[in-house]
């Protein structure tokens, strides 16, 4: 079983579940009462929650402002499969249906996390959303009706459609491959039309849109798509600004346009725009800056700085998106969530005083994500490795009471059997970066407390992909489920991790396939060599597997190539083998030259000397000397990176009669997230383990 938290809409939590009987992902709503003390603002009764409902179709949804009505768009099954519309439905009844192919103002609507939208307007009689743009090649996005009896199925040589249908459409990579050309789409409730937003300037793609109080202008994110599209999932350092545009068609650009924005928020007010700010090109994910635009002053102003090397238990920087709703009614102060060390936490920031304030506690609930804030109720969703996925609610105190805040849970805890230990680790002088020296890193070790005292214990080595993203301490399925059946799992979170600050973020540029390599190897050293009296259980040294995906995969496969007799087995998902052959099929080519410490322009042509420098920080060189049994697990739609990187290595290893396997999923991509390639991956990564361990 699997726990996700995709988001929580009015205050009604949506979860989904992998159901691996059918190979299905199910979406299903869960609403729980609350009841406010007014004697104490703070105190909350707790009703029992609703069972579960089923979701079908939805891929968005939006409460209006006032909670009447609930805008629902779904893709349909059945006699009109694959056909989408626009629901509005009222506390009693379904108010409007409209059915959005057949209008034929655009393509698809965009449901993805990175353009998609669905906002209300402040008087709940229009919709805004992000769609696919009808391209110029004088075709309709409705299927052409069939020729009726004696027609002519020829078109006119060198008419539009006939001399464009095989013209190449950019995307925007990796998860984004159906989205080329997005527009701003207004719904009218009552009139039943939708309206194509004019004005965006040609140069930029636009997407998180949201209204602007007055209901006459929208805000939006606009990237830039010339001269070409890079990849843009897990990736917040694209060039992009915030814009305004009217309804007339006006557009103007609110913030700088040399660098990367992201999660505008309104406040409650209309008064004030709060939106993430980052670097164009180098680290895919970086510490982001917060910055206020003031509608009336019409100036920006910094609320939350880059952190470059945060104190042990301080706040440690922005990594991650805002969620919809972050702002407390009072319009002064902003909740979100970040990264901190091991950790997720929840803070707020003071729009006056800039001071921000952890309202967290990890001990209590582990890592936390902010769902939503409403009229100062927060909504988050917490857990633990040890500890699977539940909610809980508080009442965001005045101003200056930030810290007096009191949580309620929403259901019982549900504990598994297993022990966590987090590790803070210390390179060696030899393993020292000059140029960021002084920089720590941590890891989780995760063990069972169910096996007998003094069990040695196989440990699995699990390695983060990105490389700029972490491993929290929060419910992994994976883990889980490892340890369930007598294993350690050791989490590593290697410098160059998010959550460490900045300068751990740039110290890994020009250092992959050394940095990175060794702290996962520090780290498993320092976990094999804290085995004191008191441990019930001790990790077994002749028994360590590493496990990892992309860049995970890249250093599971440098490990076992650059420590040839101390892993046992090894089991990657898409990994990066050959950074120098990847150059030309990945979505984000600019990542390939910034992780080996190379600057990157549009017009950059490759050279001998770079790609000497790719090849050599590649597992692939390597290669002859890895002894460890293989396991590759690779997507035929990977974007990001290509599956030829595994087939390279496979080869490689099958020539000199090294023990691998492959396994080839043709129609899942780089997260390998299909419900029947993930089972069919798990199964298979554990049994590898098994046998080359010699597990029963």
């Amino acid at each position: 079983m699997k726990w996700y938290r995709p988001s929580c809409r009015h205050g009604v939590p949506e979860w989904s579940q992998s159901e691996t009987f059918r190979g299905a992902r199910l979406h299903y709503a869960q609403q729980w009462t609350l009841i406010q003390n007014y004697s104490k603002e703070t105190d909350i009764d707790i009703q029992p929650p609703s069972p579960c409902s089923l979701l079908h179709g939805e891929l968005l949804s939006s409460y209006s402002l006032s909670g009447d009505l609930k805008a629902v768009v779904r893709e349909t099954s059945g006699q009109f499969a694959g056909q989408q519309f626009l629901e509005v439905w009222s506390n009693s009844s379904l108010k409007k249906i409209i059915h959005l192919t057949a209008l034929n103002k655009h393509g698809r609507v965009y449901e993805d996390a990175q353009f998609g939208c669905l906002a209300w307007s402040t008087c709940e009689s229009r919709l805004l959303y992000v769609a696919e743009g009808k391209r110029s090649i004088g075709e309709s996005y409705t299927s052409a009706p069939s020729p009726s009896a004696g027609e002519s199925t020829a078109r006119p040589l060198g008419s539009p459609s006939e001399k464009d249908r095989s013209m190449y459409w950019e995307d925007w990579g990796e998860g984004l491959t159906s989205k080329s050309v997005p527009v701003l789409c207004v719904a009218d409730v009552a009139k039943g039309t939708v309206t194509v937003l004019q004005g965006v300037p040609s140069h930029v793609s636009p997407g998180q849109a949201l209204w602007a109080n007055d209901g006459e202008c929208v805000f939006f994110v606009g990237w830039w798509h010339e001269p070409f599209r890079l990849g843009l999932r897990f990736c917040s350092n694209r060039r992009s600004a915030l814009f305004c545009l009217d309804l007339e068609g006006n557009c103007e650009c609110l913030s700088g346009d040399t660098s990367s924005v992201s999660s505008p928020r309104l406040s409650p007010d209309g008064r004030y725009l709060v939106y993430l700010e980052g670097q164009v090109f180098g680290p895919h994910s970086q510490c982001l800056t917060m910055q206020q635009y003031d509608l009336e002053m019409r100036n920006i102003s910094l609320l939350v700085g880059v952190v470059n090397r945060p104190k042990k238990d301080e706040f440690a920087g922005l990594y991650e998106a805002l969620p919809p709703r972050c702002w407390a009614s009072d319009s002064q102060r902003v909740v979100f969530s970040s990264a901190r060390r091991n950790w997720r936490d929840l803070f707020v920031v003071d729009r006056i005083t800039r001071r921000v304030t952890r309202i967290s506690d990890p001990e209590k609930f582990g890592s936390w994500k902010l769902l939503t804030i409403q009229n100062n109720l927060m909504v988050v969703h917490c857990s633990h490795l040890n500890e699977a996925p539940r909610l809980a609610v508080a009442f965001l105190p005045l101003a200056g009471g930030e810290e007096e805040v009191s949580w309620d849970p929403l259901g019982e805890s549900c504990l598994r059997g297993a022990i966590v230990n987090v590790l803070d680790i210390i390179p060696t002088p030899q393993e020292e970066n000059p140029e960021y020296s002084g920089l720590d890193f941590g890891a989780l070790l995760v063990t069972s407390n169910h096996l007998p005292s003094r069990t040695k214990v196989p440990l699995v080595v699990f390695i983060h992909g990105g490389p700029h993203s972490q491993f929290f301490a929060e419910w992994n399925v994976t883990t889980a489920v490892l340890v369930k059946l007598g294993f350690a799992v050791l989490m590593v979170n290697y410098r160059g991790s998010t959550g460490f600050g900045q300068d751990s973020i740039l110290s890994l540029a020009g250092n992959i396939g050394s940095q990175d390599v060794k702290d996962v190897q520090r780290a498993v050293l320092t976990a094999l060599a804290d085995q004191t009296a008191e441990k019930l259980l001790t990790l077994d040294p002749d028994k360590v597997v590493v496990m990892g995906g992309s860049h995970g995969g890249f250093l599971a496969c440098h490990l076992i190539g650059q420590y040839p007799d101390f892993y046992k087995a090894c089991a990657v998902r898409n990994p990066v083998i050959n950074a120098a052959t990847l150059l030309g099929t990945s979505d984000i080519v600019d990542w390939r030259y910034s992780c080996v410490g190379l600057q990157y322009s549009y017009d950059q042509l490759p050279t001998p000397e770079a790609l000497t420098t790719m090849l050599q920080k590649s597992p692939i060189s390597y290669a002859p000397q890895i002894k460890s049994p293989v396991l590759l697990m690779l997507g035929g739609k990977d974007r990001r990176v290509s599956p030829h990187q595994g087939l390279e290595l496979y080869r490689s290893l099958k020539s000199r009669g090294s023990p691998v396997r492959l396994l080839w999923f043709a129609e899942d991509a780089h997260s390998l997230a299909r419900v029947d390639t993930q089972a069919d991956c798990f199964l298979n990564v554990v049994l590898w383990f098994q046998q080359h361990l010699h597990l029963h």
